[in-house]
């Protein structure tokens, strides 16, 4: 079965009050998981391209290149925007990055250091911000801190999976 392209997913945010932290756990748990997933795999297969699709160490180089997206979302949040900002669907940075020419211990510290930001973020968020809303410019739906955490937990799974792929 074809897996469902990330931007055809559809995401129902409707989780309780108090479940961020249980979604921050899921946040904190990528960096070990792409850590397991790559031990003792060869540069050449972790730099293998098939097609013109991404190969394990782009994968992880682009979670990394996104985490300064989800914190400018945090600040959208405290600026009281009413429009998230957007992504680049383009995916310029990642596309322009050559995660290749890194070393997978460089990737995985690079990601491991944005993400613990990223966390210790969202631990900061007064209970009014985890209560705010703001529209998401492509899913076209009103995001909480809370979704934004989840977004982007299921963005690293998403990643994650394709990664495992690439290793059958």
């Amino acid at each position: 079965m074809e897996r469902t392209k990330w931007t055809e997913r559809k995401f129902a945010f409707d989780f309780p009050e108090g479940w961020l932290a249980n979604i921050l756990e899921r946040l904190r748990g990528t960096g070990i998981r792409m850590e397991e997933m790559t031990v003792g795999i060869s540069n050449s297969q972790m730099e293998m391209r098939p097609g013109d699709k991404w190969s394990i160490k782009e994968h992880i180089g682009h979670l990394a290149d996104l985490e300064e997206l989800h914190i400018g979302r945090l600040d959208d949040f405290e600026n009281g925007k009413e429009m998230l900002r957007p992504a680049d669907m383009s995916n310029a940075k990642t596309n322009a990055a050559n995660h290749n020419q890194k070393s997978r211990e460089a990737l995985l510290e690079d990601f491991r250091l944005k993400r613990a930001v990223l966390v210790l973020r969202f631990e900061k968020l007064d209970d009014k911000i985890q209560l705010m809303k703001s529209m998401h410019p492509r899913l076209q739906t009103f995001m909480r801190p809370v979704d934004v955490a989840f977004f982007a937990a299921e963005h690293d799974d998403h990643h994650l999976a394709s990664m495992r792929k690439l290793l059958k």
